[in-house]
């Protein structure tokens, strides 16, 4: 058992070879804790524990279903045990499209979050601003592609210079998941169960629809529950996939050099 395990038995009395490790945790350690009441809990590393607890707060406030916070400490975050059957039928789909839609609903004043966050070793500077594609360009795009290669970095910031025509300049700033792909939906009979490790901001609402359509693209009956959307969204997808294109190859490896080159290439950069 490692030093996390080790960690959880100490802080929930359960003996840490009775602690089930759960698939999912590529940046982070993931355990299932079994309580001799039969009461179930996920405990979670990661680098950023308080402020994940209170983006899971913050999803559950807005009426998401999300893992309630059990318990935070500084290097464990303990969580309700939410069942995912992992069938994502037409159903389903239809009901994580009105729930992500009741997210985006809600709105804050300003582009950002009132505290940092890290992707893995990715640090995210949430400082809040009101001009949405200086917060994209400098906040998201630049400062992510800050630690790589010079070619890489000098393509990214030529891009942020020109997102003043490229995106919207005061898009509703919503409430985004920040990381929302099917690994972090969790759904059971037909319906979404939870939304998991949020990274929490607000921003233009086709952040997270660009998101979820970047390793797939969800069936009809999840458009069919969202609503509708601006007539060329479409167009502005590659700049905010390009994000989570960069994360990954910064987290990750070259394995993710042909997406990002592919996706400056379709925004000309």
């Amino acid at each position: 058992m490692n030093a996390f395990a080790l960690r959880v038995a100490e802080l929930t009395g359960v003996e840490a070879d009775r602690l089930e490790r759960l698939s999912g945790g590529d940046l982070s350690d993931v355990l299932l804790v079994r309580r001799p009441d039969g009461h179930l809990s996920v405990a979670k590393s990661g680098p950023a524990i308080a402020s994940e607890a209170g983006m899971l707060r913050a999803l559950a406030a807005a009426g998401i279903r999300a893992p309630a916070v059990e318990a935070e400490y500084e290097d464990v975050l303990l969580l309700e045990h939410v069942g995912h059957d992992g069938l994502f039928s037409g159903k389903t789909w239809g009901d994580i499209g009105v729930q992500v839609a009741r997210l985006h609903a809600r709105l804050g004043e300003d582009y950002g979050w009132s505290v940092d966050h890290k992707i893995g070793t990715v640090q995210l500077d949430n400082r809040q601003r009101r001009n949405w594609p200086l917060f994209w360009g400098e906040q998201r795009l630049a400062s992510t592609a800050a630690l790589l290669d010079r070619p890489w970095r000098e393509r990214v910031e030529r891009l942020a210079s020109r997102l003043g025509d490229l995106l919207p300049a005061s898009p509703p700033p919503s409430l985004l998941h920040g990381d929302l792909w099917s690994g972090n939906i969790l759904v059971s009979d037909g319906r979404l169960a939870a939304l998991i490790d949020p990274a929490c901001y607000h921003g233009d609402r086709e952040v997270d629809l660009a998101m979820l359509t970047l390793f797939g693209v969800p069936p009809q009956g999840f458009w069919d529950g969202y609503g509708g959307l601006e007539p060329d969204w479409r167009e502005r997808v590659p700049l905010y996939q390009l994000f989570p294109a960069l994360v990954h190859l910064r987290l990750f490896g070259a394995a993710y050099a042909p997406l990002v080159d592919r996706l400056l290439g379709a925004v000309g950069a």
